[in-house]
């Protein structure tokens, strides 16, 4: 034990500075300066001492963190010019020290990264990034946090590299993907939004079907080729370039939906036609109901579902609830659209429902039909189609009780 109190008095020595400052400068009271004193010495007789844990440490940094952020509130309540680095750095020397001796327990990489960000720290957060990915390249996890974080800060080019080079390493798990291709929808309805504010009609592109390329390399998604002006063009289109500025975008993959599309097909095949995967991905897609692409893309979608397994439930209810997905129930064009929803209820549940063999299929998809339709309870529907509705469930119930 003399050891780990030796390691705890050095390391609270090295405090010994920033407390008199404290106490010079009037931002803590003496009383306040003892107290963090031997707080910091019950944590650092912890550390260091045999057993320490994880939590320990993350107990320790969130201590300092609150103790930094009450110290900067009391630094600009009084005025007073002081350093702001002296608690960074310690804060960022425990987690340091934590991610050394405990570099298995991913909570405190995050820790130390949310940390590093939050400071603005971008050339320590690109360091701690590149140790976590080097010890743990098979996490999938870590790929989706790190890329979720440059999406976040604006910057797709650095995001989208690190979920390509994710796939690299996790090629087989099936969230990756996804969230991949949720990723670059995100970055659909960024853009959308942006060429909406520069008054551009993005209900007038045009879906096309052939912008996916064949790609040889099976460890290489190839994506469409995009540039800047694709994306958004620098300023508001005057009337003379605004049907200019229109055709560029609806050509542009940014918003054809054509990077998503690659994705799914890339993943479709290496995933050998997963029935579930196909399933999750038009799910994933459906969030995304108010950008153009939507449609074409849950088409392609409904029909690989279609073709792998035409059977299945899962497939069905996605196929009947298709022709309205994304339109406000209380819309004009909400009742017609249902319609072709029951009709196509009509044609997937009479034969099943004649068949003794699809007893389970049709309970199951019968189940779901009521379950989709019961969250429309709440919407403010057309009479008529409300009272659609209720028979259509009468029906589905009466069969399911008869079989």
């Amino acid at each position: 034990m003399a050891g780990a109190s030796d390691k705890a008095r050095f390391y609270q020595e090295q405090s010994v500075p920033e407390l008199q400052e404290f106490a010079r400068k009037n931002i803590f009271t003496k009383e306040e300066i003892a107290s963090i004193a031997r707080k910091r010495s019950h944590f650092e007789h912890i550390l260091n001492a045999r057993g320490s844990k994880p939590q320990d440490y993350a107990r320790y940094t969130e201590y300092e963190m609150n103790l930094e952020s009450l110290r900067q509130k009391r630094v600009k309540r009084l005025g007073i010019k002081t350093s702001n680095h002296t608690g960074q750095r310690r804060i960022f020397f425990i987690l340091d020290r934590a991610t050394r001796k405990f570099h298995g327990d991913i909570g405190l990489w995050m820790q130390y990264i949310a940390f590093a960000r939050k400071q603005r720290s971008h050339k320590r957060v690109s360091q701690i990034i590149t140790k976590v990915l080097r010890l743990y390249p098979t996490r999938p996890e870590l790929w989706i946090y790190v890329a979720t974080n440059y999406l976040n800060d604006g910057d797709m080019t650095e995001a989208r590299g690190y979920m390509q080079r994710g796939l690299r390493f996790c090629k087989g798990d099936q969230k990756l993907w996804v969230e991949y291709a949720k990723m670059e929808m995100i970055n659909i309805s960024k853009i959308a939004g942006r060429a909406r504010i520069l008054g551009l009609d993005v209900e007038k592109i045009k879906e096309k079907n052939s912008l996916i390329p064949e790609d040889d390399d099976e460890d290489i998604i190839t994506l469409p080729a995009t540039t800047s002006e694709d994306m958004v063009p620098t300023q508001r289109p005057s009337d003379g370039v605004e049907q200019e500025a229109l055709e560029k975008l609806s050509t542009s993959p940014a918003l054809s939906g054509a990077i998503p599309l690659a994705i799914f097909d890339a993943a479709r095949k290496h995933f050998k036609e997963d029935n579930e995967f196909c399933q999750n991905f038009f799910d994933m897609v459906a969030e995304f109901c108010d950008e153009p692409c939507h449609v074409l893309i849950l088409s392609h979608i409904m029909d690989t579902l279609r073709t792998i397994a035409p059977e299945s439930p899962g497939t069905l209810i996605r196929w009947i609830r298709q022709p309205v997905i994304g339109i406000d129930a209380a819309s004009p064009e909400f009742p017609a659209l249902f319609g072709l929803c029951l009709d196509r209820i009509k044609t997937t549940l009479t034969p099943i429902s004649t068949a003794p063999e699809t007893t389970r299929p049709f309970s199951i998809l019968g189940q779901k039909v009521i379950a989709w339709m019961l969250t429309y309870q709440k919407e403010d529907l057309d009479t008529d189609v409300r009272e659609v509705m209720r028979i259509t469930i009468r029906k589905v119930e009466s069969v399911s009780a008869r079989l």
